[in-house]
This record gives C-alpha cells, structure tokens and sequence, in this order.
C-alpha cells in the first residue's frame, strides 16, 4: 500500500484535521483511493487509506504513518467519516485495553491455564463496564474506593441503584 500512495492512478481524495492539546499539537491528514481495488483483489474492499499524524511539542516533532484498509464505499464513509471512525477506535484503547494494561496490570497476571484467563478478562471487563454506568472517569481512584467500602463494591455488582440506560 505504501508503494501505491507514493505512486497513485489518480490523485487520492485528502482530509486533514488539527487539534491542539494543551502544548502538542497535532495534524491528521487521511488520504483515500478506492481506485486500488483491482491491484488488492481483496473480498469487498472498497477503499484503502494513509494516515498521517504529525505531533509537534516544544523541542519535538513526531510523524507516524499508518495505512488503512475498509470494506465501506466513498458514498457512505467520506474520508471525514473515516478519520472520525479511526480516532474513535483509539477511544476504545483508551478507555478500555489501557485501562485494563495499566490500572489492573493485566500483562503481569499469572493466571495462564484453561478458562480462567477469558473468566478474568470477562471480570475486569464488567467491572469498568459497571464503573463507567455509574459515570466513573477515573477507574483505579473508583478501585481503590470500593477496596476500603467492601459495601460499596458489593453495592456495585449486585444493584442497578444509579445505573441510567
């Protein structure tokens, strides 16, 4: 895919979008073609694209380079839907697999055999699910709460009090 963006059938259609996050900022450009299909002869690919991300902070700039591929048309995701779902997918590890890397140090867990890894991570999964029903932001704080009120933690798992759909 590289090879093919730096040599394109035709110019790819471009979106860039900036944000600024306290002294970093950073620049997204996403570029589309779905005049690859026939190079790819991948099932239902519709368009591929490059992501580039630029991050510029006092005394550093970042680029990372990144291709996607995606099975939705033009007319139905245009490459500022796209970028939307591809800063979306990294809600989702930050709210969920850092949350499970970092606040209950998953990767160092010793349970390794039969059901048990899957009936973990299926654990830890329901109780951010519960603390975020209950509108927690900062899961280990809401952790280290319900480990000195065992009530509270118990209150958690077996009520729907201030659970809102």
């Amino acid at each position: 895919m590289k090879l093919l963006f730096e040599h394109p059938v035709s110019a790819p259609v471009t979106v860039r979008q900036r944000s600024r996050h306290g002294n970093r900022i950073e620049v997204r450009e996403l570029a589309l073609s779905a005049e690859l299909n026939d190079w790819a002869q991948w099932p239902g690919l519709a368009q591929v694209g490059r992501l580039t991300s630029l991050r510029k902070q006092p005394g550093k700039v970042t680029t990372e380079t990144s291709y996607i591929i995606t099975s939705l048309s033009p007319e139905q995701a245009t490459p500022a839907k796209l970028l939307r779902l591809v800063r979306g997918h990294w809600s989702i590890e930050n709210k969920l697999h850092w949350v499970r890397d970092v606040t209950f140090d998953e990767d160092r867990c010793q349970i390794r055999t039969g059901a048990a890894p899957q009936v973990m991570a299926a654990l830890r999964n329901t109780v951010i699910g519960l603390l975020r029903l209950r509108g927690v932001r900062n899961i280990a704080a809401a952790l280290r709460t319900h480990a000195w009120h065992a009530q509270s933690a118990i209150a958690l798992v077996t009520t729907a009090e201030g659970i809102t759909q």
